[in-house]
């Protein structure tokens, strides 16, 4: 006991100074009085040498031993040239969770980099750091670097990788390793490093590679930079070796960065796009299918300008916010009836034509069947069909659409409306005839959607349809708002009750469905809202919220404003409805479904979490009455910077 006591002293009382006696091996103690602050704290290195803090920082893990290195301070590490290219590469931010493989990387960013393009936004998981990154993107219209922690970080990276795959969104992941085996340490070191880094993530990338040189990385980075944002786009890998981090320049001259260069997205051939214009003009019952079509504005604008030219109605799957809820040829809530009717459907970016057609019953056997009519034409124009891998099954079953072109869409859209206009001459009678029956049913449609939403309007726990219009009728007078949350967990609400009209109102889901997707995804996009003054909305579920709680300590530490609601149903409720199906299915016990399924006993108090990690929040909130007023409180604390947290107890959906 004495021996560990007088250990803890000596510990909190001296650090190891630098000097003549320190290179000869002996060691001296700092003051008592400086501060555990003063100890760890920056301090520029005097003329004389290392400072105290930067030797105590140099034989930390070498058992109180000078390390034989102890002189060698590095001046040009090549990490610096690193920061340079992420500069180059347009890199605003860079989502970590601070790793030792990556400390040079970390170091030269903050200080070389003076933690300024990029900037690095802390987390404390990596897969929160990925997700941050993949919502960035999706807000920003550009790449957001993360770093994660060789083996073990990039394991638990791969959800999120994964989804920003799925969801064909461009992220710049940087991993640290140490390749050189004679260079690693001995214990950890050697456990978290790789043969091949790449290997783990590599069917969820567009794009990986293990650059052995500083040049070979610049040359790497930009290349990686150019692919993720070609469409079909998707997140890439770079791994960052610890020798090219540590290791000092040999000549700055000599290294060169390839400048940015944006590659031009693929249109589909003219002789192609022509033809699908006359199938189009000459069909009765045409149907226009997007999903991830739009990447901008002016994507949306077009897609406007093309379902105009035919008075073609649209059925959103809001991959992106493709189309204004406004519009009344946006009639996603008829998507049966008018797959069921179409004689052409045209899909754009749709990443499962083959269940935009059919249908598979959810019983024993699980029998298929087909929702379009026998001779319906079905076109299809995506990128994906130019970029594929085989493992994973978001490549979705096949189908072999009548005219199929591996373009972007987006670009192809211009050809297409101007082919389209060429034979009709912008009055046909026929498309102009179908003006008012859409108008009809887009009226109907909602109509039918704001009935349905006051079932229950009164309801303790909350009916999602309530907690959508208490949120609207709080943001709907604001200049500029975003959801940056997916919207299919509640039912689609918004999307039928709000008024989307803008192409950054909505940044669409996750892509794989991978649970822990919306809290990080949410605080990136309000971080890219934050720089135009854009309020960002995040409806967010509670299973979700509990895979990924400390985001809301990102969002307190780096004062990112972003109104978060909870829909707390407490339960898994996708799964509740699975289990009560097997149960009935199975002549079984009927209440079993609880058991795995509820977030009960005790029940989470999301509030406290909140607040705990310095968020404003208030709730559980139960009576629909006091919601409206609870948002607006949490509302003024968004706009003055701040994020805030308001718990509602909802409906299942």
């Amino acid at each position: 006991m004495q021996e560990k006591e007088s250990g803890r002293r000596g510990f909190l009382k001296g650090a190891l100074v630098a000097g003549a006696g320190a290179a000869a091996g002996s060691v001296a103690l700092v003051a008592p009085t400086e501060s555990v602050a003063q100890t760890i704290g920056p301090k520029p290195a005097s003329a004389h040498g290392p400072s105290s803090q930067t030797v105590a920082a140099e034989t930390m893990g070498s058992g109180g031993q000078p390390m034989a290195e102890l002189g060698a301070h590095i001046a040009n590490p090549g990490s610096d040239f690193m920061v340079d290219v992420m500069r180059e590469a347009d890199l605003e931010y860079v989502a970590i969770m601070t790793a030792s493989s990556l400390r040079g990387l970390q170091e030269s960013i903050v200080n070389y980099g003076d933690n300024k393009s990029p900037q690095l936004i802390v987390c404390c998981h990596e897969e929160a750091a990925v997700g941050i990154a993949h919502g960035y993107a999706k807000m920003a219209g550009k790449p957001m670097g993360a770093m994660v922690h060789a083996v073990v970080g990039l394991q638990h990276a791969s959800m999120a990788i994964y989804n920003a795959w799925c969801d064909r969104v461009p992220v710049m992941v940087i991993v640290g390793n140490t390749v050189d085996a004679s260079k690693r340490r001995p214990g950890v070191e050697w456990i978290h490093t790789a043969v091949d880094m790449g290997a783990m993530v590599r069917d969820m990338v567009k794009w990986d590679d293990a650059p052995g040189s500083l040049q070979n990385y610049a040359e790497s980075f930009m290349r990686a930079r150019a692919l993720a944002t070609t469409p079909p786009m998707a997140p890439v890998l770079i791994v960052a070796d610890g020798e090219l981090q540590e290791n000092p320049i040999e000549n700055r001259r000599a290294l060169k960065i390839p400048k940015l260069v944006q590659v031009a997205p693929p249109e589909g051939d003219s002789e192609t796009v022509a033809r699908i214009a006359r199938i189009l003009v000459d069909a009765t019952h045409p149907v226009i299918a997007v999903d991830r079509a739009a990447r901008n504005q002016e994507g949306m604008d077009l897609l406007v300008k093309l379902a105009e030219s035919l008075n073609a109605p649209v059925i959103d799957l809001y991959g992106r916010m493709n189309f204004p809820t406004t519009h009344y040829l946006q009639q996603s809530a008829r998507r049966g009836a008018l797959i069921k009717n179409a004689d052409v459907i045209l899909a754009l970016e749709v990443g499962d034509l083959w269940g935009l057609i059919n249908r598979i019953a959810d019983i024993p056997g699980r029998p298929g069947s087909r929702v379009a009519k026998p001779d319906a034409k079905v076109l299809s124009i995506s990128a994906n069909y130019l970029y594929q891998k085989s493992n994973y099954g978001d490549v979705e079953r096949y189908y072999a659409a009548d005219i199929t072109v591996g373009a972007d869409a987006q670009t192809t859209l211009p050809s297409l409306i101007a082919a389209i206009k060429k034979l009709t001459g912008g009055n046909s009678s026929a498309i102009v005839a179908r003006k008012k029956p859409m108008s009809d049913a887009w009226l109907e449609m909602h109509n039918d959607a704001r009935k349905r939403a006051t079932a229950g309007w009164d309801a303790s726990p909350i009916s999602t349809a309530r907690l959508c219009m208490e949120i609207w009728n709080q943001i709907k007078n604001e200049p500029k708002w975003s959801l940056v949350s997916d919207s299919q967990f509640g039912s689609n609400w918004p999307q039928l009750l709000w008024e989307f009209t803008e192409f950054k109102q909505f940044i669409g889901g996750s892509g794989g469905y991978g649970i822990g997707y919306a809290l990080p995804a949410a605080a990136g996009a309000a971080l890219a809202c934050k720089s135009e003054g854009r309020l960002a909305v995040n409806i967010q579920t509670d299973g979700e919220l509990l895979m990924v709680p400390t985001v809301l300590w990102t969002l307190a530490h780096h004062k990112i404003p972003l109104l978060t609601i909870m829909h707390n149903n407490r339960a898994w409720h996708q799964e509740t409805m699975h289990l009560q199906r097997m149960g009935t299915r199975r002549d079984r016990d009927a209440t079993s479904w609880r058991i795995g399924t509820l977030v009960e006993e005790p029940y989470v108090d999301y509030a406290t979490m909140a607040k705990s990690m310095g968020v404003w929040a208030e709730g559980p909130i139960t009576d629909p009455a006091l919601l409206g007023p609870a948002i607006a409180r949490a509302l003024a604390v968004v706009k003055s910077g701040l994020p805030a947290l308001v718990d509602v107890v909802t409906q299942p959906r």
